[in-house]
C-alpha cells in the first residue's frame, strides 16, 4: 500500500521591504530639481523684494555708568559680618542696576519722553497707555558686568533716535533727583521738609511779632535781656535743686549747710516770680510783655531755621560727595546706517524654510506614489482624496 506524505500548508509570502538609502533620496530630489530649487529661489527674491517696500528703522545707543555710592554705616558693619551679611540683607537688590533700569521704564520716564516728543502723534496713538507700550517695544536697556547700562531706542528717523536716547539721560537725572536714592540723598530730603516747615513758622512768628502794636513804651523794652535774665534764673533754680536733693541724701534735715541752700533757693524762686509778674498791672507793661513773648517766639524759629540750613547743606555736600550724579560714558550718535530691516537675513530665512518645505513636499509625494503602486487599497485612497479636492482647486483657480 502506498502512502503518501501529509500535505504541508502554503507558506504565506512575507512582504518585501524596501529600505530607503541616500542615494534613492538624491534620485527624487533630482528628478524634481525645479521644484525643489526654484520656488525657494522664486520665494527668496519676492522675500528680498518686500524688505524694500518696508520702512527702514534705525537704532541709537547710549551708555551711562551708576552713581558710585559710598558705604554706609549700617553697610560696613553687615560686611564685616561675613557670611551673616547675606542673611541680614536678603532683601537687597542682587544687581544695583536693576534699580535704575526700573526707573528708566517706570511711567513717570515714559510720560516725560511723550511729552517732550510728542510721541502720541508720531506714534498715531489715540490713548496715553498706547504711546508707552509702542514707546517700551521701541527701547531696549541692558546692564552690562561692567557696571555700565545701555540704552538703545529705535526709530525711523535716524536723528529722533539719537535724541530720544540721549533725553532718556536726562529724563533719569530729573527723577534722580527728586527720590532719595543714596543714603545723604534720604538726609538731604528729611532736612530740605524740615526746612521748609521751619520757613513757614519763622514767617508767621514774624507775622505776628510785626503785629504786636509796638509804641514808644514797649520800645523801652530790653527783650533780650529779659529773656537771659529768666533764663539765668530758671537755669540757677534747677541747679540748686540738684544740690538739695543731694545734700539731703548726705545731711540731716536740720543740718546748717542744708538750711542755707533751702533758703537760697526760696529767693531764687522770688525773684522769678517777681521778674514774671512785673508791671503786670500796667497796660503798657502788658504790650511789652506780649512782645517779649512774640520776640522769643521769633528768635527761637529763627534759631531752628538757621540750624535747618545748616544741616540741610552738609546733606547736599554729602550727596554731591556719594556721586549722586549720573555720567555718561558715550553719548548716542546719529546713526550712520539702518538697523532694520536686515534684507540679508531675511532673504536666507525665507530661502531655507521655503527650502525645507519644497524638499518635505517632494518626498511625501513621492512615498505616497510608490505605496500607491505596491497597494491598490491606498491607490484607491488617494484618488478619492484627490476627487474631493478637486472642486476647492478649481474654485482656487478661478478666483
Amino acid at each position: 500500500m502506498n502512502t503518501q506524505p501529509p500535505a504541508t500548508p502554503p507558506i504565506a509570502a512575507t512582504p518585501v521591504r524596501h529600505e530607503v538609502s541616500g542615494l534613492d533620496l538624491a534620485l527624487v530630489l533630482t528628478r524634481h530639481l525645479k521644484l525643489v530649487l526654484g520656488m525657494p529661489l522664486l520665494i527668496g527674491a519676492v522675500a528680498l523684494g518686500a524688505t524694500y517696500l518696508i520702512t527702514p528703522s534705525f537704532t541709537s545707543s547710549t551708555q551711562i555708568m551708576l552713581p558710585q555710592q559710598q558705604q554706609s554705616g549700617a553697610a560696613a558693619l553687615l560686611g564685616s559680618l561675613g557670611g551673616l551679611a547675606g542673611a541680614a540683607a536678603g532683601g537687597a537688590l542682587k544687581n544695583p542696576a536693576d534699580q535704575w533700569i526700573g526707573f528708566l521704564k517706570s511711567r513717570t520716564v515714559q510720560d516725560a519722553m511723550i511729552a517732550r516728543f510728542n510721541l502720541r502723534e508720531r506714534y498715531e496713538a489715540e490713548y496715553q497707555f498706547q504711546a508707552r507700550n509702542t514707546l517700551g517695544g521701541k527701547t531696549v536697556v541692558t546692564a552690562g558686568k561692567d557696571g555700565m547700562i545701555n540704552i538703545d531706542v529705535t526709530d525711523h528717523d535716524p536723528k529722533a533716535a539719537a535724541d530720544m536716547a540721549n533725553a532718556y539721560v536726562d529724563e533719569l537725572q530729573k527723577l534722580s533727583k527728586t527720590l532719595a536714592v543714596t543714603e545723604a540723598a534720604q538726609r538731604r530730603v528729611f532736612f530740605e521738609g524740615q526746612l521748609s516747615d521751619a520757613k513757614d513758622k519763622l514767617v508767621k512768628a514774624e507775622t505776628a511779632l510785626r503785629a504786636s502794636g509796638v509804641n514808644q513804651s514797649v520800645l523801652k523794652t530790653n527783650p533780650e535781656a529779659a529773656i537771659a535774665g529768666v533764663a539765668q534764673l530758671k537755669a540757677q533754680i534747677t541747679a540748686t535743686e540738684v544740690r538739695i536733693s543731694v545734700l539731703r541724701g548726705q545731711m540731716a534735715p536740720g543740718n546748717p549747710e542744708l538750711q542755707l541752700t533751702l533758703a537760697e533757693l526760696g529767693s531764687l524762686r522770688s525773684q522769678l516770680a517777681k521778674a514774671e509778674r512785673a508791671d503786670v498791672g500796667d497796660d503798657t507793661n502788658k504790650a511789652g510783655a506780649e512782645y517779649v513773648a512774640r520776640f522769643r517766639e521769633f528768635k527761637y524759629y529763627e534759631t531752628l531755621f538757621e540750624l535747618m540750613a545748616r544741616q540741610y547743606e552738609l546733606a547736599r555736600s554729602d550727596e554731591a560727595k556719594d556721586g549722586a550724579l549720573i555720567q555718561v560714558v558715550d553719548t548716542a550718535p546719529v546713526p550712520e546706517w539702518k538697523s532694520s530691516p536686515k534684507r540679508g537675513m531675511i532673504t536666507v530665512l525665507s530661502f531655507m524654510m521655503a527650502l525645507t518645505f519644497s524638499v518635505i513636499y517632494v518626498l511625501l509625494r513621492e512615498a505616497a506614489r510608490n505605496a500607491a503602486q505596491r497597494d491598490p487599497l491606498v491607490a484607491e485612497k488617494l484618488a478619492r482624496l484627490k476627487h474631493a479636492i478637486q472642486p476647492w482647486r478649481r474654485g482656487s483657480a478661478r478666483t
